[in-house]
């Protein structure tokens, strides 16, 4: 992507290994967050980038906002590829037209590890593809049970913790990660936000991952008005801490649901800010399926840009509750597939009705509808409809 184009803008949270891929393809590499090397850049952006062997990694451009208008002068001035690599913990204002880096610099997102990273299985066609494809889903080689999955979205996306530490460590790590969140990291985001308040809002916001939930019950849960609960969700959002999936629309189905769907990036930050183990969320039946829902998610989301369909996710909720789907990803051409995520071992034909229901309503578009569980075996539930392992993500 870099021999083609001129600039790349890469995002995603701290330590999710956005820095370690960008070092590999520089030839010169600026820490903005080191002051020693700040100081040029945020006296003279322009002349700093000047001379420098290309391409040049600006790691953590949010620390001296100035060099993304020094970049985009630099493109303005010569568009060959291969210039420049900027990296950010902060997601930046990447659609709006006064954002600098609007068609300059080409964005490409970097979340957590997936489990299929985690365990070297990089081989095998994305999830999606698979299923796009009508190619059997088989569970991994060693599929976990129930508590086997708690514990590995206990374990995180994030390189260090998941790869080098034991279960102590890796808590004590995430801890501290959210700690620097919501303090150092907020504070050069937006300065002057209570970090005692800001972790109230984060605490109710991870008990309702995976929840199409109303703004007042989390502003309520977190002792903030609606003005203030509204500028924290945007502060997290643009830390890359939270995300929204939105609702899918269908002028065939009537009385949707319109709100998103709000999930924490990375399950295991919801358990280290809710100081969650194995077993105090395996007593938490509610809060069990969110965060294996989260879990699911996380996968799909870093496969989305190397997936060949395309697709696009969405969540499905009419009123009443006569139709919810937990994610639907609307593939190139429109098709659809359609996924429910169950903390249970063997689905029966009941937990893919709203599946049925979708797939009678649009015959040609729908593709296949699967019951992601948390037992060992894939199995047929009906005409285009399949009960798969969760594993089934990363076989």
């Amino acid at each position: 992507m870099l021999a083609e184009l001129p600039a790349l803008f890469l995002t995603g949270p701290r330590a999710s290994g956005k820095t370690t891929t960008a070092v590999r393809h520089a030839a010169a590499i600026v820490r903005l967050d080191r002051s020693a090397e700040a100081v040029a850049f945020r006296a003279d952006p322009d002349a700093a980038l000047r001379d420098l062997a290309e391409p040049v990694l600006l790691d953590e451009w949010q620390v001296v906002p100035d060099v993304i208008g020094a970049v985009k002068r630099a493109v303005d001035d010569d568009p060959r590829p291969g210039r420049f690599i900027v990296t950010g913990s902060v997601r930046g204002d990447l659609e709006g037209d006064l954002w600098p880096g609007t068609g300059r610099l080409t964005r490409v997102p970097l979340f957590g590890m997936t489990m299929r990273e985690q365990l070297g299985l990089t081989t095998s066609e994305p999830f999606l593809d698979r299923v796009a494809s009508g190619s059997q889903l088989q569970a991994a080689d060693d599929t976990p049970d129930l508590r086997g999955y708690v514990e590995l979205l206990l374990r995180s996306g994030f390189p260090e913790p998941a790869l080098r530490f034991g279960t102590e460590a890796r808590r004590r790590w995430l801890e501290s990660y959210v700690d620097h969140l919501l303090t150092r990291d907020a504070e050069q985001v937006d300065g002057g936000r209570d970090p005692v308040r800001l972790r109230r809002y984060l605490e109710a916001y991870a008990l309702n991952t995976a929840g199409i939930v109303r703004d007042v019950t989390i502003l309520e849960a977190a002792g903030v008005n609606r003005k203030t609960g509204l500028a924290y969700e945007r502060l997290l959002a643009n830390l890359l801490v939270v995300e929204s999936v939105p609702a899918w629309t269908s002028n065939r189905l009537k009385r949707l649901i319109l709100s998103p769907k709000r999930y924490v990036i990375d399950p295991a930050i919801a358990t280290a800010v809710l100081g969650l183990d194995v077993d105090l969320v395996m007593r938490n039946g509610d809060l069990l399926g969110r965060l294996l829902d989260t879990f699911v998610l996380a996968q799909l989301r870093a496969e989305l840009t190397v997936t060949n369909a395309r697709p696009h996710l969405y969540h499905v909720r009419q009123r009443e509750g006569r139709l919810e789907i937990d994610l639907l990803a609307e593939l190139a051409g429109g098709r659809l597939v359609g996924l429910e995520v169950k903390a249970d071992a063997s689905p029966g034909p009941d937990s893919a009705r709203h599946l049925a229901s979708l797939r009678d309503r649009h015959q040609e578009a729908f593709v296949a509808g699967v019951v992601l569980h948390t037992g060992p075996r894939t199995y047929s539930l009906g005409d285009r409809l399949v009960a798969a392992p969760i594993s089934t993500l990363w076989a």
